[in-house]
C-alpha cells in the first residue's frame, strides 16, 4: 500500500510488536515512550500513539494534521481501523449494559411484583455523580473504623434489605461457582473491601479491563505492598536480616529462582529470575545473591541459607571470597529431614514403618475397605498429609496409633468377615498387623523417637520468631528425650545419635550457630561452661572478625571488657530481673528484647547479639511461595512473562506475610500441615504407581493400564489428597 513512498530503515527497537494496521505507516520516536510517533511517509512527528497515527493518514481532521503524502488506498484502509475499534468499543459498552441491566438487587418475590405493578411503584434511576459529589466521603481503601448509622438504623435497614443483599450474595455465588474460586477466598479482608467500595460508588460501577489489571493497577499494587514492607526494612539496618534463595520449575521444566529475605519481622519476597535457560551452576546462583545483596545493601547481610546442594556450596566459597563477612548457612529444615530419614532406615525402625505404609496403601486402595475404616473410624482418616514427606510420615503415624482401637474392632467384625478381601493374601497381611501388639509398640517408639526432632522441626520451620539463638540448645534436648525413649540403652540410642552428629557437621556447626547458643541467655545461664567449649571460642574469633572487620581494636575490647560481663553476670547482666527474665522460654521470651533492654553496657556485644539472635535457620519462607508460583503460573496462565509473574508473587506472598503476621496472636496455626498433599502419596499409593510432579494435581484422573482410579478426599485436617483405587473386583 505503500509502494509509491520512501520508507526509511528504521531500528528493530522502535518497531512495536502489534497487529494494528496503523503501524505500517509508523513508528516509535523513542521505545521507552510509547506516545510519540512519526509518520513513515512524511517524517511528521507528533503525540497520540496509534490512534492519532491512523487519523493523520486517514485524513481526519481535528485532531491532528493531514499527511501530505498518503493515497487513496492507505487513507481508507486506516479510517476503516478507526471505524471498526469504534464499532467494537461500542459493542462492549452494550454488552456491559446488557450484563448491567440482568442485574436487579430489588427484586422480590412474585407476590410483593403484583402489589408493586398495581400501585404503579417504580425504581429510581440511579443517581449520577455532579459537582457537589467532590465535597462528599471517598471510597477508602481499608474498611470504615466505625458504623455510619446508629445501631437501631443498621438494625432496620439490615430487616429492609434483606431480599436485596440475598440477590447479591446470589450473583456473588454464582462468580465463585462458574470460574471455580475457592471458598475461602470469601472469608478475605480484601474481598470485604472491594464488595464495601463497590457498594459506596453505587450502581453503574464498571470493572477494571484486562489491560488495567496487568500493567497500571498492577504496579499500583506492587508500589503499595512496597511501601507496606518498609518497616522490614528499617528492620535490616537494625538487626540486620538473612538472604534466601531457591529454584523451582513448572511442568513443563522451565526454571524460576527466587530471592526472599528474612528478619526478625518475617520473610518479604525480593525478587525471581527466568533461569530456563541457564545452567544452575555455583557461579550462576552466586551472580544471583550478589546482586541481590546490593540491593538489599551488603552491610545488613548478616547471612545466606539455602538447602545442601552442592551448587549452592560452591556459590558459598565464592561468595565468601568476595564477601568474608557474610556467612553462608544450610538449611535447618532440610537436614533434620536428612535426620530423620537416616533413623527411619535403621532396623530398629524400618520394619514398623514399612508395615504401616503397606497398611495405609491397602486400606485406601479399595473403596470397600476405605469406606469400612471411615465407618468405624467415624469419617476419619488415617493419612495426615505435612509440609515436609517426613512431616507426612510422622502425622500419618501419629493418626494410625490414634485410631488403633478402631482398627481393630474393623477387622474383628462381621463386616470385615463378610468382605471379599478377608481371604486376600493384601487383606491377610493387613488383619494381622493390626492384630500384632509388637507392631503398635514398635509404632509408639517410633513416634516417641520422632517426636523430639518434630519439636526441633516446629521450630526452625516457623516463622513466629527467629530461632538461631534456640536451634543447637532444641537440639540437645531432642538428643536427651531420644535416649528416655529408648529407656536409655545405648545400643538403641546411640546409632540415632551417630545419624544426627553425622547430618549436622558442615551444615549446622556453623560460627553463627555456635554463637547464638552461646549469647542465649535461657541457655548460658543454665550452664556457665559453655563458654569453655572449643567450637564456641572458634566461633566467637570468626564472627567478631566478620562483624568488625580488620577492627583488632574494637575486636579486643570486645573479648577482653565486653564479653566478660556476660559470662560473669556483672552489672545489668546480674540483675535478680535479667536472670528470671531468661529462664523460662515461653512465648514472652525473646533473647533480643533482653539484649536491648540488659545489653547497654556493652554496646559492641549487644550489637553483636541482636544481628546473631535475629536471624532465621531455615529456607523454608523461600520455598514456601512456590505454592504460590504454582497458583500463578497455571496452565491457563502459563504465557505470563517473568516481570508480570514477579510482580503477583511479589504482591500475593507479601500480603500474605503481612496478614499471617497481624492474625498469628488470634490463632497460632501448625506449621507441619501442608497446603498441598503430595506428600501424602507414598502413604496412599505405591510408589511404582506414582505419576506426582511438584503438585498432586498433575496426575491424571485414570491411571491407564494399572487399573487404579483417581479419586478426592479430605483428611482430618482438610486437606485435599488424591487417591489410587484399585478395583474391588480386581483379582476375584
Amino acid at each position: 500500500m505503500a509502494s509509491n513512498s520512501e520508507e526509511p530503515n528504521e531500528t528493530p527497537s522502535l518497531q512495536r510488536n502489534s497487529g494494528d494496521v496503523g503501524w505500517e505507516f509508523g513508528v516509535l520516536i523513542n521505545p521507552n515512550n510509547l506516545d510519540k510517533v512519526k509518520c513513515r511517509l512524511c517524517d511528521k512527528e507528533f503525540s497520540g500513539g496509534v490512534y492519532r497515527l491512523k487519523q493523520h493518514i486517514s485524513r481526519i481532521q481535528g485532531n491532528v494534521a493531514s499527511c501530505p503524502k498518503s493515497n487513496k488506498e492507505e487513507q481508507d484502509v486506516c479510517r476503516q481501523a478507526i471505524i471498526e475499534a469504534r464499532n467494537k468499543k461500542k459493542r462492549v459498552r452494550l454488552n456491559d449494559a446488557e450484563i448491567r441491566g440482568t442485574v436487579n438487587v430489588n427484586q422480590r418475590r412474585e407476590a410483593e411484583d403484583e402489589v408493586i405493578e398495581v400501585e404503579g411503584m417504580v425504581n429510581k434511576m440511579p443517581r449520577m455523580f455532579g459537582p457537589l459529589d467532590r465535597f462528599t466521603s471517598t471510597i477508602h481503601q481499608q474498611a470504615p473504623q466505625g458504623p455510619v448509622l446508629t445501631s437501631h438504623q443498621q438494625h432496620i435497614k439490615n430487616v429492609i434489605a434483606k431480599d436485596k443483599l440475598h440477590v447479591v450474595h446470589q450473583y456473588v455465588a454464582r462468580w465463585v461457582y462458574a470460574h471455580g474460586i475457592p471458598f475461602n477466598a470469601i472469608a478475605n479482608d480484601d474481598f470485604k473491601r472491594m464488595l464495601e467500595a463497590a457498594g459506596q460508588f453505587g450502581a453503574g460501577v464498571t470493572p477494571p479491563s484486562q489491560y488495567q489489571l496487568r500493567e497500571p493497577l498492577l504496579k499500583e499494587e506492587v508500589g503499595r505492598v512496597n511501601s507496606l514492607m518498609k518497616v522490614q526494612e528499617v528492620e535490616w539496618k537494625q538487626t540486620g536480616c538473612s538472604v534466601m534463595t531457591d529454584a523451582w520449575s513448572d511442568r513443563k521444566r522451565r526454571s524460576i529462582m527466587n530471592l526472599c529475605i528474612n528478619c526478625k519481622e518475617g520473610t518479604q519476597f525480593h525478587s525471581s529470575k527466568d533461569c530456563s535457560d541457564d545452567a544452575h551452576t555455583g557461579q550462576y546462583i552466586f551472580e544471583y545473591v550478589n546482586e541481590g545483596i546490593k540491593k538489599v545493601g551488603g552491610d545488613n547481610v548478616v547471612q545466606v541459607v539455602t538447602d545442601n546442594a552442592t551448587n549452592n556450596m560452591a556459590a558459598a566459597k565464592l561468595l565468601k571470597e568476595v564477601r568474608p563477612s557474610i556467612f553462608w548457612t544450610s538449611c535447618a529444615t532440610h537436614t533434620i529431614n536428612l535426620m530423620v530419614e537416616g533413623i527411619a532406615k535403621l532396623p530398629l525402625f524400618e520394619e514398623a514403618i514399612n508395615k504401616a505404609k503397606a497398611f495405609t496403601i491397602f486400606i485406601y486402595a479399595h473403596h470397600r475397605t476405605l469406606a469400612m475404616m471411615r465407618k468405624y473410624t467415624k469419617k476419619g482418616d488415617i493419612v495426615r498429609p505435612g509440609v515436609t514427606r517426613f512431616a507426612s510420615a510422622f502425622l500419618t503415624l501419629q493418626s494410625l496409633m490414634k485410631k488403633q482401637e478402631n482398627l481393630m474392632m474393623m477387622f474383628a467384625s462381621n463386616d470385615w468377615r463378610q468382605c471379599q478381601w478377608a481371604k486376600h493374601p493384601k487383606g491377610l497381611t493387613a488383619y494381622h498387623t493390626t492384630m500384632n501388639m509388637e507392631f503398635w509398640d514398635s509404632v509408639e517408639t517410633c513416634i516417641k523417637v520422632f517426636a523430639a526432632l518434630v519439636k526441633v522441626l516446629r521450630l526452625v520451620d516457623g516463622d513466629l520468631k527467629p530461632t538461631m539463638g534456640f536451634l543447637h540448645g532444641e537440639l540437645e534436648e531432642a538428643k536427651k528425650e531420644i535416649c528416655n525413649a529408648l529407656n536409655n540403652v545405648e545400643k538403641n540410642f546411640k546409632p540415632i545419635l551417630n545419624i544426627i552428629e553425622q547430618k549436622s557437621q558442615g551444615r549446622l556447626d556453623s560460627p553463627l550457630h555456635w554463637m547464638a547458643f552461646f549469647l542465649n541467655p535461657y541457655y548460658f545461664y543454665k550452664d556457665l561452661t559453655i563458654q569453655f567449649d572449643r567450637d564456641v571460642t572458634t566461633a566467637t574469633f570468626k564472627c567478631l572478625d566478620a562483624f568488625f572487620p580488620n577492627d583488632l581494636e574494637t575486636q579486643t575490647f570486645v573479648i577482653n571488657v565486653e564479653l566478660p560481663k556476660y559470662t560473669k553476670q556483672e552489672g545489668n547482666f546480674g540483675h535478680p530481673t535479667a536472670i528470671r527474665g531468661c529462664s523460662k522460654n515461653d512465648e514472652n521470651y525473646d533473647p533480643v528484647q533482653w539484649w536491648n533492654f540488659y545489653g547497654v553496657e556493652v554496646p559492641n556485644l549487644q550489637k553483636v547479639a541482636r544481628k546473631i539472635l535475629s536471624l532465621t535457620t531455615s529456607s523454608s519462607g523461600c520455598e514456601r511461595n512456590w505454592s504460590i508460583f504454582e497458583g500463578v503460573h497455571i496452565k491457563k496462565r502459563n504465557r505470563l512473562d517473568t516481570k508480570r509473574l514477579n510482580d503477583l508473587v511479589y504482591v500475593q506472598f507479601n500480603m500474605r506475610l503481612l496478614t499471617k503476621r497481624k492474625k498469628q496472636n488470634e490463632k497460632k496455626g501448625d506449621i507441619l500441615r501442608a497446603d498441598s498433599a503430595v506428600h501424602a502419596q507414598d502413604w496412599i499409593v505405591e510408589e511404582s504407581e506414582m505419576e506426582l510432579g511438584d503438585n498432586c494435581e498433575t496426575t491424571e484422573d485414570i491411571s491407564e493400564g494399572n487399573g487404579l482410579v483417581r479419586e478426592l478426599y479430605e483428611s482430618d485436617d482438610g486437606e485435599e489428597v488424591y487417591i489410587d483405587f484399585e478395583s474391588d473386583d480386581e483379582h476375584f
